[in-house]
């Protein structure tokens, strides 16, 4: 099964707003390999192996906590991982079907949208002939600052928050489109684990790239749909009756 659907799942979608580092690019190995290194430069604890799993089920908070980070090395920290990815941008690749996944939700016209705390410029680069099926980019975007850009990549579209279905791999993204009034879809190939981002109460929790278009640009996809438990079989959802 490669998408699992819950009752929060609403309809009628205008608007889909991507997270960039682990939704559409494969940056998770890139990040691992150099996150000692940064470590040693802004003093804070090593992650030691086999510890990836266990930090892959917290927050983004509990983490920086769990690697003793004061909130006042984070903007420093997160510069400093900036530069670092365009000098390595030659490294980052999409994941596989995430090219096909764009051109079959813009072709299905849904607008288009990334919201990162990556650059611009390391989005555009990584997304290649991609790019250009993306209406907004709101990029640059504070560890914990997702929400307003979310707003304003919907203000910008015209588009009511609750028309827009916010995608992306990690807690913070849920917790952004929560206060941001809008609906959250989790993918399960980036940053936190599955079983985290379940916990979240996604709107949808997909397992690969094609689940994404397939389940929005279908018209049972973009109707309500009754939960079921990971594991089951899809079949097509009833329309709900009223709201």
């Amino acid at each position: 099964m490669s998408v699992t659907i819950s009752a929060a799942a609403t309809a009628h979608y205008r608007l889909v707003a991507f997270d960039f580092d682990g939704t559409l690019a494969d940056t998770f190995p890139w990040f691992c390999a150099n996150l000692n290194d940064v470590a040693a430069r802004y003093r804070f604890r090593r992650v030691e192996a086999g510890e990836t799993e266990r930090l892959r089920g917290l927050s983004a908070r509990a983490i920086l906590k769990d690697l003793g980070i004061p909130a006042w090395k984070v903007p420093l920290i997160a510069r400093h991982m900036r530069a670092l990815a365009a000098r390595e941008a030659s490294r980052v690749r999409l994941f596989p079907g995430v090219p096909e996944m764009l051109a079959d939700l813009a072709a299905a016209e849904f607008s288009l949208a990334v919201v990162s705390s990556n650059s611009e410029a390391n989005v555009r680069r990584a997304l290649g002939a991609s790019a250009g099926l993306i209406r907004r980019y709101d990029c640059g975007a504070a560890l914990f600052g997702k929400a307003r850009h979310l707003r304003a990549v919907a203000r910008a579209e015209g588009v009511d928050p609750a028309a827009m279905l916010a995608v992306g791999d990690e807690i913070r993204d849920a917790e952004a489109a929560v206060r941001a009034g809008c609906a959250f879809a989790a993918v399960a190939w980036g940053y936190n684990s599955p079983e985290a981002l379940a916990g979240m109460r996604p709107a949808y929790l997909f397992t690969e790239p094609g689940a994404i278009a397939r389940a929005l640009a279908d018209p049972i996809g973009r109707s309500y749909c009754p939960a079921r438990a990971p594991g089951t079989t899809e079949a097509p959802a009833p329309l709900p009756n009223g709201s």
